[in-house]
């Protein structure tokens, strides 16, 4: 790592990475090349003992590809740099300094496991961290919170959580979880009324403009009726239950005979 292209791509990737949106691409390549670089270093998944600064370095540059890939809505991609970053995270944690990123990226991965809803990773691995930080660490305490909230079914403490991001990459888990959630209350809308307002599936389904309520109605194949501002839910059509009536006649007409027979 202390070869000059190597740093050289470093600094250049951190000054891509703060650039925000515009930056987003050229991050991704400078990636590509700085992973290859990790490898051929054996930094990537490192064993045994290495310069501090290297370990430190190549820390940093999987943290900023765990940030870069949920920035650009990749979640496998966010899984393998979460799960590289564990080396780190676990084996050399009593060598190198803590990472301010460490809480940060933690905490993504609750809410990730949260939106897949695999509850039961969610809580063993709540398991395995600090318990005051869980209390203390805002990064923590965010999806502690929305795990709580979604058990309650306070859906709109949800909504409003995320205004209460500590990062913006959390918006995005948020954002996946309210899409699970308005299909959830979409369902149960369907099965309780034939019509509703649309104010009123606006406010219950969590959106803010008309357009996007239209856009979901679309999805779900709802007829919208904008000259009474209703919403037409799809009916499913009733099952209906085919009753063979030459074999129930046969059987009844055997059953007569036997019955006969018998007296």
């Amino acid at each position: 790592m202390s070869t000059n292209p190597l740093v050289s791509l470093y600094q250049d990737l951190k000054q891509n990475f703060n650039a925000g949106p515009s930056g987003l691409k050229r991050t991704g390549e400078i990636l590509a090349q700085l992973k290859l670089g990790l490898i051929q270093a054996g930094l990537l998944v490192p064993q045994g003992e290495h310069n501090l600064e290297d370990l430190s370095v190549a820390r940093d540059i999987l943290e900023i590809g765990a940030f870069w890939s949920i920035r650009s809505k990749d979640v496998p991609s966010f899984d393998r740099y979460f799960s590289q970053l564990q080396t780190f995270y676990k084996d050399y944690s009593q060598v190198l300094p803590p990472s301010p990123r460490e809480y940060a990226i933690k905490g993504l991965n609750l809410i990730r496991l949260l939106t897949q809803n695999r509850i039961a990773d969610f809580h063993t691995t709540l398991e395995s961290l600090p318990a005051e930080a869980l209390h203390d660490n805002p990064y923590l305490k965010h999806p502690v919170n929305l795990e709580r909230w979604l058990m309650e079914g306070s859906y709109s403490k949800v909504w409003s959580a995320r205004n209460e991001a500590p990062a913006e990459e959390y918006k995005y888990f948020v954002d996946s979880l309210m899409g699970t959630i308005r299909n959830e209350i979409a369902s149960c809308e369907e099965a309780a009324y034939n019509t509703l307002p649309i104010k009123d599936a606006c406010t219950l389904l969590f959106f803010t403009n008309r357009s996007d309520l239209l856009t979901f109605a679309q999805q779900r194949k709802w007829e919208v009726d904008l000259m009474n501002e209703q919403i037409q839910f799809a009916r499913k059509g009733e099952e209906t239950l085919e009753i063979p009536k030459q074999k129930v006649i046969v059987a009844s007409l055997n059953y007569a005979r036997e019955l006969e027979q018998i007296v």
